[in-house]
């Protein structure tokens, strides 16, 4: 038996070397649909592992407060989308009493409010408008975000600091085309400011619908209202519990608060790290599952054109099928050797999308901020699949080959 599967294999191999071009698209289902389930993945669990870095560095005791309300824990669907400035511009905020609210709140050490200013920044050395994020928000947001500065100093909550602004890595060198400055002038509205402070990198993380800070210029929150007659948006408050194995509790304290000065009306979310983390995780699942679906039709696919080369194989190959049952090839053999070509074309389809996926995330983690991790077990479920779709959809071809008979075999040419 050992002798006859060699031969079975070896004869699939001089099968496939001689169709080759025919062989290499009949796999190519299969590579796509295995690297692109593969890939799908490892993004998916990536980005999981870069929000949770980025969730250690801000601290679990972070609590969050949004406009409009989660209308499914499970599903993790928000209302509030501030990954888009388009619809920072256009969905409800909340207001300063709720900044009031929240800082009067039982047991918050500190709370930073993020509202929009809309409008272009021109900077002192370039002319035209650039399209930063413009947020206005409190001293306290670099203690709140655990994010400390490269040069000079984050503004005060005094009238002092009325025309300070503080930005971010990347619009310094988009304005400036420097890293360092300190001292420059920029016009918001009409109004000019100067760059006393620039963060230092901040941790992003991909397919997160939380805001680049790296592209932003932050000026103090009672500015931002009399430069927009108290019309800039809130669209996020952030907050910091005194005790941080009190973050429930004062997570509670919030949203009670919040509800009553809103007259009963549930119409904001207050959200701990680990919800905020629940709901990224949520989304990311959905979206990788729904590609991987995508994929798997691929394989499907991969699997359908298996049979039909092997169908014509059959075809081409039936003067061959009865020449061998003539010198005695028993139906099991005949079976054998048609179900081996067609695990062979599964197998090494499934290793070669593999072999893709694993250039596919290397590639993605040199050009892109995109973190792939590979996940090892779906790797191996999926050349496991391939493997059975090319088992599953070779049988047909393979009975209808090892059910001929010999006679009737024998008259095709």
């Amino acid at each position: 038996m050992a002798s006859l599967t060699k031969g079975d294999i070896k004869t699939a191999f001089h099968t496939l070397r001689r169709n080759k071009a025919r062989s290499l698209l009949t796999m190519l289902g299969v590579i796509i649909g295995v690297a692109s389930v593969v890939t799908m993945v490892s993004i998916g669990e990536g980005v999981k592992q870069q929000v949770n870095a980025q969730t250690e560095t801000l601290g679990k005791d972070l609590i969050t407060i949004r406009p409009g309300q989660i209308l499914d824990q499970s599903a993790a669907i928000q209302l509030s989308d501030t990954g888009s400035w388009l619809n920072l511009s256009t969905i409800g905020s909340l207001s300063g009493q709720d900044v009031t609210t929240a800082a009067r709140t039982a047991g918050i050490k500190s709370v930073a409010p993020m509202s929009i200013v809309t409008g272009s920044v021109i900077s002192s050395e370039m002319k035209q408008p650039y399209n930063a994020l413009v947020i206005g928000t409190t001293a306290e947001l670099p203690a709140i975000l655990h994010q400390s500065l490269a040069y000079g100093d984050f503004f005060s909550d005094n009238s002092f600091s009325a025309n300070k602004v503080v930005i971010g890595s990347q619009v310094a060198q988009a304005l400036y085309d420097e890293s360092v400055p300190l001292g420059q002038t920029m016009t918001i509205l009409g109004q000019q400011f100067v760059v006393t402070g620039i963060f230092n990198q901040f941790q992003t993380t991909p397919l997160s619908a939380d805001i680049d800070f790296n592209d932003a210029v932050f000026m103090p929150y009672t500015t931002a209202e009399q430069m927009t007659n108290n019309n800039a948006p809130i669209y996020e408050i952030l907050a910091r519990p005194q005790f941080t194995n009190q973050t429930n509790t004062v997570a509670n304290a919030l949203r009670s608060s919040l509800l009553a000065a809103h007259g009963g009306d549930h119409n904001f979310t207050v959200m701990e790290q680990n919800q905020t983390l629940t709901v990224t995780d949520n989304i990311l699942n959905l979206l990788t599952a729904f590609i991987g679906g995508i994929a798997a039709v691929a394989l499907l696919v991969g699997g359908i054109g298996i049979m039909n080369v092997m169908l014509v194989s059959v075809a081409e190959r039936m003067h061959e099928v009865g020449i061998r049952k003539a010198v005695g090839a028993t139906n099991r053999q005949i079976l054998t050797q048609f179900i081996t070509e067609a695990l062979l074309l599964s197998v090494s389809g499934g290793f070669i999308g593999v072999l893709l996926s694993l250039v596919v995330n290397i590639c993605l983690r040199v050009l892109t901020n995109l973190a792939p991790a590979v996940n090892w077990p779906i790797m191996i479920l999926a050349f496991i699949v391939s493997v059975g779709i090319g088992l599953l959809f070779g049988t047909v071809p393979a009975l209808q080959a090892a059910r001929k008979d010999p006679i009737e075999a024998l008259r095709n040419e």
